[in-house]
């Protein structure tokens, strides 16, 4: 098919030039939604695009009606739009090279992750349970990733470690997606060598210690 050839041309070329992508990375279901862009839109449209040439008849069995098509398109767009669009375009690649069957959603989003799982790269909650969970010296932890230390490092260690979930998580995912980016265009991600000059976290203050801080914040600020 000249046409659909054509088209994953195109896709492919999309991949390795957009600027535009969400920042926001996968995550879990209950998580904060960010609205779709303009570029997440348009890489909707071009999945269809590509399923309806490749997928032909049973393509036109299953969206037989233009208004239901529109329906199922916001559906996917909505579902997709925690994805940037590198990973949402070749999640649809992976798709029709692997199967000979018209994906349905949930079968969308497990070729989402599987094109960035061949890359190395664990989901966007993995990643952060695991930057989460990593002891000081971060540098000296083997990570399933350098994306993950990366985000870790500039999300701040200190920030991850201290704060909660429906704060940190936010944080995390959006490095995360940006350092993910750059590995779906191509990008050889290493964790730098100045990365071990990391120096060791401060030990908490004792239960002493705080009171003493406090009361000398009490006395500086008057209150």
């Amino acid at each position: 098919m000249t046409d659909s050839k054509d088209l994953l041309e195109r896709v492919a070329r999309g991949i390795e030039a957009s600027q535009t992508t969400s920042t926001t990375p996968p995550g879990p279901t209950d998580a904060r939604r960010r609205p779709a862009s303009d570029a997440h839109v348009e890489a909707i449209n071009q999945v269809f695009a590509l399923f309806r040439l490749n997928y032909h008849n049973q393509y036109y069995a299953a969206y037989p009606d233009a208004e239901q098509l529109k329906q199922i398109k916001k559906l996917w767009l909505e579902s997709l739009a925690d994805y940037p669009v590198e990973q949402i375009l070749r999640g649809a690649r992976h798709a029709i090279e692997n199967s000979e069957y018209l994906p349905t959603l949930h079968r969308m989003l497990e070729c989402c992750q599987e094109s960035i799982a061949s890359l190395g790269l664990p989901d966007a909650y993995t990643a952060y349970r695991e930057a989460c969970d990593a002891q000081s010296p971060r540098s000296a932890q083997r990570w399933s990733h350098p994306a993950v230390y990366l985000a870790g490092r500039d999300s701040d260690w200190f920030f991850l470690a201290n704060n909660p979930e429906r704060l940190t998580w936010p944080v995390f995912r959006k490095h995360y997606q940006a350092w993910c980016t750059r590995a779906l265009r191509g990008e050889t991600l290493t964790i730098p060598r100045e990365a071990a000059l990391e120096q060791h976290e401060p030990a908490p203050l004792s239960a002493a210690q705080q009171l003493e801080a406090l009361a000398r914040l009490r006395r500086e600020t008057q209150l």
